[in-house]
């Protein structure tokens, strides 16, 4: 009687203006070859986050599937990085503006 588990991506989606990729997956549990269960799970990873300087710092994709980061790697360009990191920087100001009213 042997139990694995095994965490499959099962889809990978493009989604937003900046490009957004969210991620499903699924983990799933079998004995001996037949499935005793599966769960899914989803997670969104955007481009990069700005520091203290207001750099936008890349996001680290070493965990992730290598299909994940195939499709990172090609929809998140320059031009949509400089995109989301103005799309930040007015964000905050906006946030700095509503917290002193």
């Amino acid at each position: 009687m042997a139990i694995t588990k095994t965490i499959e991506v099962t889809k990978v989606e493009v989604v937003g203006e900046h490009n957004h990729v969210q991620v499903k997956t699924d983990t799933i549990l079998k004995e001996d070859g037949t499935e005793l269960s599966r769960s899914s799970h989803r997670h969104v990873l955007h481009c990069g986050a700005l520091d203290s300087s207001d750099n936008l710092v890349d996001t680290d994709l070493s965990a992730e599937d290598a299909t994940v980061k195939a499709v990172a790697n090609a929809v998140w360009t320059d031009s949509v990085k400089a995109s989301y990191k103005t799309w930040l920087i007015e964000k905050d100001k906006s946030q700095a503006a509503l917290n002193k009213e």
